[in-house]
This record gives C-alpha cells, sequence and structure tokens, in this order.
C-alpha cells in the first residue's frame, strides 16, 4: 500500500479534506477504476478523483480519430461517451474505495432540465462531490455552448442547485470574452468551487488526405501549450474567489512540481493533473514531492500558506 502523502500537503476543500492538493481530471482516469491496474499507482496519492463526464442517458461518443498528439499538448473529442448516470452509481461507484480519497462526479447535459435530473442522481450516492461540465452546447438555444454565455452559466449552475447540498464545482472555459464576470453570476447562482480551466478548442490537419484528424473535426486542447492561458484565468478568477472564500482547482499543462506551485501560487487552492498521466501514470508523488520541497525550503506549514500569494507588479 502506498504511503499516505504528507501532512503538510493536507487541506480543506469544500468542506472535504484532503490528503493532497493534486486532483486527477475528468476524463483521464474513466470512472476511477482503470488507473488501479497500474503497478505502483495509487489513489492516495491525489486527494480528489474526477469522474469521467456523466450524461442522463447513454452515449456512444463522437466517431475516430478521438485523440491526436500536437507540440506540447493533445487533442482529444471524445463525445461524453459514458453508459448514463444511473448506471455509474448503481453499478460503479460501490466498487470504488472511498476510504482512499474523495470521488467527484461531472456532469454533463443539452439541457437545463438534463443537468438538474443528473446532479439529483449522484446527490442520492455516496459521491463526494459534483462539478459541472458548462462546456456542452444547449439544444434548446440553438447549440449555444453554456459555458461561453454568463447568463447561461449561471442558470445551469443554479438548476444544480436546486437538485444537491453537495459541494458544487463550476468548471469554466476559457473560449468566452470575460471569465472572471462568469465566476461572479456562477457564485450568485450558488457555486462552492471552480475548476478552471476546461480546455481550449483546436484543430489538426492531415495534409495527405486534406482533412482533419479529429473525427469531429475539432477537440479540446490540453498539455504545456496552454499552461500560460490558464494560468492567467486562474489569476483572473481568483480576484472574485478571494473575497468570498471560494476555492478553485487550477488545471492545465500541469506536469511537475513547478506547475503546481505556479498555479497554487495564482490563487488554485488545488491543481489538476490530466494530460500529463497519460505519458506518465505515476506523476502524482514526483509532484506532491515537490511541492513538499518547496513548503520546507520557504518555511511554510501548509499549501493554504502559499495559495493567492502572487505579487503582480506594479
Amino acid at each position: 500500500m502506498a504511503e499516505t502523502p504528507s501532512s503538510k500537503l493536507a487541506l480543506q476543500f469544500c468542506g472535504l479534506q484532503l490528503d493532497s492538493p493534486i486532483v486527477l481530471l475528468s476524463g483521464c482516469v474513466g470512472f476511477g477504476e482503470e488507473y488501479t491496474r497500474i503497478e505502483g499507482f495509487s489513489n492516495r496519492d491525489a486527494g480528489a478523483v474526477c469522474l469521467k463526464g456523466t450524461t442522463l442517458n447513454p452515449r456512444l461518443g463522437n466517431a475516430p480519430h478521438r485523440v491526436a498528439e500536437t507540440p506540447m499538448g493533445m487533442l482529444n473529442s471524445i463525445g461524453l461517451q459514458n453508459p448514463g448516470a444511473r448506471h455509474v452509481v448503481d453499478k460503479i461507484l460501490p466498487h470504488l474505495d472511498f476510504s482512499e480519497t474523495r470521488f467527484i462526479a461531472n456532469v454533463s447535459g443539452s439541457t437545463i432540465e438534463e443537468y438538474e435530473e443528473v446532479t439529483r442522481i449522484f446527490d442520492d450516492s455516496p459521491i463526494d462531490a459534483i462539478e459541472i461540465n458548462i462546456s456542452c452546447p444547449n439544444v434548446k438555444e440553438g447549440g449555444v455552448v453554456f459555458g461561453n454565455d454568463p447568463a447561461m452559466s449561471a442558470r445551469v449552475v443554479a438548476a444544480c442547485r436546486r437538485a444537491t447540498q453537495k459541494p458544487l464545482i463550476a468548471k469554466l472555459s476559457p473560449n468566452q470574452t470575460d471569465i472572471a464576470e462568469n465566476a461572479r453570476r456562477c457564485i450568485d447562482a450558488g457555486t462552492d468551487a471552480f475548476a478552471v480551466i476546461n480546455t481550449l478548442m483546436g484543430m489538426a490537419v492531415d495534409i495527405q488526405q486534406r482533412r482533419p484528424v479529429i473525427g469531429n473535426n475539432q477537440g479540446g486542447l490540453s498539455g504545456p501549450a496552454i499552461k500560460p492561458i490558464a494560468l492567467l484565468k486562474v489569476h483572473q478568477v481568483y480576484q472574485v474567489c478571494k473575497n468570498h472564500q471560494i476555492p478553485i482547482i487550477g488545471q492545465g499543462g500541469i506536469v511537475t512540481a513547478q506547475d503546481a506551485l505556479e498555479f497554487i501560487i495564482a490563487g488554485a487552492s488545488t491543481v489538476g493533473i490530466g494530460t500529463a498521466l497519460f505519458y506518465d501514470p505515476l506523476i502524482c508523488p514526483k509532484i506532491n514531492q515537490g511541492i513538499v520541497q518547496y513548503l520546507d525550503q520557504h518555511g511554510l506549514a501548509c499549501v493554504n500558506d502559499l495559495v493567492g500569494t502572487l505579487q503582480v507588479n506594479r
């Protein structure tokens, strides 16, 4: 059994006790059971695990190719393949070890009503918190993406808030004009935390076929290529959150302890690891160790002492 991370890494997140500031991001660890097959991997190395995006009804997802490597990043367009919320709650959650780490559901929908119903299903389950993926298109509004419209984002959060008392985490899109205004509206609607940021939209082209590499033509760009953008967005959202004591999961291109520390200094209480897991499934203990070494070197007692300590230039 893997050792529990240093007590210096422990923190409270929306009332949940986490042993590490690391959160394994949605879509990167399936429904929590895939990575347990890897020798040496332990959920104890992460404070929380965010499960794959889940809709009300099962979805087959998009046509291939669904993943494409890019310089310093990865495009993905899985299309929310999942077995449906009821199957996840009834068949998958009972097999997860909630004594090792916290588990966060990720809810998606094509209407506000679907978001609310999926949230209600997870509310009646042992899941620890619920992340709202507001980057889906609203079919009732002509396909406009919920997360790119602050008013619509707030409507989704408010609907999910009605359906649960569990901690709600709004996952914000970078593909919008004013992410800080979106954050303000989501706070007013009842979110307890934010995940900043979701992927940026991108494309890769096969020059021999003269066609997009991704079967859905475009996909979400993740990995180190988006880190500077993600850092800025975390800093911007933190300016809204700090007076409300709303925590942030900072994510986007984190592959080293230094990356994680930059996000924490910029305002993130926890850090999301995603794309890095694809080439180093055992990266979490390395990042934990690096964070502890930094805290020791700077005489800091815990991660919370570092959150939002960025000194901006005047």
